[in-house]
């Protein structure tokens, strides 16, 4: 696992040790932020829950991002998050919040707004639907930000959810990735709880 692109391309990176993450492989990453070029996407401040190894707002910093916050419960991958951010030299630009998505999510209401948000969770995670809506209602998204959802060929993802636009899904193999533009005030689409999750 490496950098694909940005002034840290090629640095190689860890991944956590036995455990149950599944880090976004290179080529859908590589995939992903050629579909965030192509859409005119340039992150500034990011958020990566469910980090892992920390790989995609790596990435993004790479590219040229500002800051980024790294959500990952696990101890064991969180010092693994700050590893990678040592290696790669983006220790100063990126803070690892080592608790839970949900516990983050409700208690950072009054950060500066992100414009970049990734959700990679497990491809079990029954409440994912439920999580995009709770981003999507969330004070600390910004209008207009776009949120990125790694998910299973088998999830199928809804166009529209509380406000986020569906403008991409793409798999390649056994991982796909979804990329949504949240729209305040979009009264069109599904909602969690009309999808059953």
């Amino acid at each position: 696992m490496r950098v694909i692109g940005g002034t840290a391309r090629g640095h190689r990176l860890k991944a956590p040790r036995g455990m149950r993450t599944r880090p976004m492989a290179d080529k859908i990453r590589e995939a992903l932020f050629s579909m965030l070029e192509a859409l005119g996407v340039r992150p500034r401040r990011v958020v990566d829950l469910y980090a892992g190894s920390g790989a995609i707002g790596i990435e993004a910093l790479s590219r040229g991002a500002e800051w980024a916050d790294f959500v990952e419960r696990s101890p064991a991958a969180c010092a693994v998050i700050r590893e990678n951010l040592e290696h790669t030299g983006f220790r100063d630009r990126a803070a690892v919040h080592c608790t839970t998505v949900a516990a983050f999510l409700a208690r950072s209401r009054d950060r500066v707004p992100y414009d970049f948000i990734i959700m990679d969770p497990p491809y079990a995670d029954p409440q994912i639907l439920e999580v995009m809506g709770a981003i999507a209602r969330w004070p600390a998204a910004a209008d207009g930000a776009i949120l990125v959802v790694g998910h299973s060929p088998r999830v199928a993802l809804p166009e529209t959810l509380d406000g986020l636009e569906r403008l991409r899904d793409r798999c390649h193999g056994d991982s796909c990735v979804a990329i949504y533009r949240l729209h305040r005030g979009l009264s069109s689409g599904v909602s969690a709880m009309e999808t059953g999750a």
